[in-house]
């Protein structure tokens, strides 16, 4: 889909919520009942064509083989798809029977939806779709929001269509509806004066992503190769690395099956990327919905490729209690080995600070990686980080210790430098590290940085934070830059966007950290002031210098009398002492014991003078 097509899908979209909802919703829960029933849409669409077909399949299992059950895989292939509708309706002939009765109208809705099978209304409860369509229907709009997207002027199907007037409607693909999500969810958000949430990926950047991982290795590619995202999103990853390998016009092309697996926290994103699994005949099953960090999901399971986009600069201090109990790591998944100053292994933990999380994705993946006994080509990862997982942490300490257990295995093969402001909702510098388990021979031992920050392409209008984008030349450059593994600096008689390219051992990156202790060095030296402020206690200083200058030495005969004026001074001052240290101030053993002191201190400076000492032990032989 081309910027147009989707800039007036979107527009038209948000028309829907304009025109429809307005009065029943406010503007920020516009996305409460949108996106929904985009995912809606676009599953009834696909189910349109053999909607007949699976009635009589339906009609089949019921009344001639009697079943007591349904027989789902019947029912699939009937559909032509991995999910199904057994109601009589679709949304169009809902809409096109609707009375004026909106109870009638919303019992039919939820017919419709009662009908699906169990791995969309798992969709449909993620959303929270049917209490939506109870509110619609008692605002009695919900026949308007049906007549909307049943228009045959929108197409929010995978498949090119035309509409009434013979025009070509471009047909939506998972990354597009990844594209149309983020458009909407970043309109509904700026209504509520909200950050747009979670970082999506530019298209440019997943295709970036795909050809590093890929193009190294597209003579060598296994049989059966297996994808997975562990902040997986829409999915845009995962379909795209799926389109990449399989593309019949493209260089590289899958022989056998690709499997995608993914986890998502995000209800409503995972609920799009489940739908758009099951529109692509994937395996809906593989993708799964909750916190990564908290749950092994795919424990026991390794992976051919892994591309993702984890969150960055986000605390998960609410899932540190599955990981860490006390001091100790519980979750293996952070646990390492690393040799000491000795060459001993010990067990050291690879968890960061909880006020970032984006390296425990990392290792996350780095579990999975598949070992070279299992698959001769191993794992290849493609991970997205701003700059603290290069630079934060000390040595010995948790971010460091997943940076040493990384490079000491050689699986680190590069890091790339993109330009700044190119995804949507952040302007921080971002980086693509790539790693693998099974090196080329010229990369063993070293790891390859790449600055392609200055290249880059202005959009003419910003999207959000984006204000530049990687043209197919940009991708191509660094692809190129990479492949070949070489040092590349930049010379007068370059662009200024030239990319910059350095070869490193592994060794570079390693340091320790030293702790340097000197002696301390005190100052010492006595005055007639400093002498003469050790005649009060610091945190009565005021109200003793006064009663001091009032009343002179007869204080220390006569405290008892003064008592009462001074606690009237100090309440004129609106000191607002405590009883302790009201006590403290009326209490002869203070006075006592700083006069004490500033006699000690008179008769030493009689004896010393004023003399500046620098070195405390030449002031104690004094």
């Amino acid at each position: 889909m081309n910027k147009q097509s989707h800039n007036k899908l979107v527009s038209f979209i948000w028309s829907i919520a304009d025109d429809c909802l307005r009065d029943v919703y406010v503007r920020g829960k516009y996305r409460d009942v949108i996106l929904p029933m985009i995912v809606l849409r676009r599953l009834d669409a696909l189910l349109e064509p053999t909607k007949e077909a699976v009635l009589e399949e339906l009609a089949f299992q019921r009344d001639e083989a009697k079943f007591t059950e349904w027989d789902e895989n019947g029912l699939r292939e009937a559909s032509g798809y991995v999910f199904y509708n057994t109601s009589k309706w679709t949304l169009q002939q809902i809409k096109d029977t609707a009375t004026n009765s909106s109870q009638i109208l919303q019992a039919n809705f939820e017919d419709y939806l009662n009908g699906f099978s169990p791995n969309v209304k798992e969709i449909i409860e993620k959303f929270k779709l049917r209490s939506q369509v109870r509110h619609m229907a008692t605002k009695d709009v919900l026949l308007d929001v049906l007549e909307k997207f049943t228009s045959p002027y929108i197409n929010l199907t995978p498949f090119e269509k035309e509409d009434p007037e013979g025009r070509k409607l471009p047909a939506l693909s998972n990354l597009g509806m990844g594209y149309v999500f983020e458009e909407l969810i970043r309109k509904f958000n700026e209504e509520n004066n909200e950050e747009a949430g979670e970082h999506f990926t530019p298209r440019e950047v997943i295709d970036l992503m795909t050809h590093i991982i890929f193009d190294p290795i597209k003579e060598n590619l296994p049989p059966v190769m297996t994808i997975y995202d562990p902040a997986c999103g829409s999915g845009g990853m995962l379909t795209e690395s799926q389109n990449f390998i399989k593309d019949e016009e493209g260089s590289i092309r899958a022989m056998g099956d690709v499997y995608l697996f993914g986890k998502e926290i995000n209800d409503e994103t995972y609920a799009i990327c489940k739908s758009d699994m099951m529109i692509k005949g994937n395996d809906p099953a593989n993708i799964r919905v909750g916190s990564t960090l908290s749950t092994d999901e795919f424990a026991g399971k390794s992976f051919d490729f892994m591309l993702s986009n984890p969150p960055y600069g986000k605390s998960w201090s609410s899932e540190q209690k599955y990981i860490k109990d006390g001091k100790d790591v519980i979750d293996p998944r952070f646990k390492i080995q690393l040799a000491n100053y000795w060459g001993q292994l010990e067990d050291v933990d690879a968890v960061p600070r909880s006020s970032d999380g984006q390296l425990l994705f990392l290792m996350e993946m780095v579990s999975k990686m598949k070992p070279l006994s299992q698959s001769p080509t191993g794992t290849r990862i493609a991970s997205v980080h701003n700059g603290s997982s290069l630079f934060t942490g000390d040595a010995g300490g948790g971010e460091s210790n997943i940076r040493r257990h990384i490079i000491e295995n050689d699986w680190l093969e590069a890091i790339i430098q993109l330009p700044n402001n190119l995804f949507y909702n952040t302007g921080i510098t971002t980086y693509i590290w790539i790693l693998s388990n099974n090196k080329a021979a010229h990369r063993k031992g070293k790891v390859q940085l790449i600055d392609a920050n200055s290249l880059y392409k202005k959009l003419r209008k910003n999207l959000g934070n984006k204000n530049c984008e990687l043209t197919a030349q940009h991708i191509n450059e660094i692809r190129d830059v990479y492949v070949s593994a070489l040092s590349r600096k930049r010379n007068d008689n370059d662009p200024e966007d030239a990319l910059e390219a350095m070869m490193f051992d592994n060794s570079d990156f390693g340091y320790y950290k030293a702790t340097i202790e000197r002696p301390k060095r005190l100052k010492s030296q006595f005055t007639a002031a400093r002498v003469a402020s050790l005649r009060y206690d610091n945190r009565l200083q005021e109200p003793m210098q006064w009663a001091y200058e009032q009343y002179g030495d007869d204080l220390y005969k006569n405290l008892a009398s003064y008592k009462e004026e001074v606690l009237a001074w100090c309440e004129e001052q609106d000191l607002n002492l405590s009883s302790a240290y009201k006590t403290k101030l009326t209490k002869a053993a203070t006075w006592s014991k700083h006069l004490k002191l500033v006699q000690a201190a008179q008769s030493l400076y009689n004896t010393i003078g004023d003399e500046v000492f620098m070195d405390y032990n030449a002031l104690q032989k004094q």
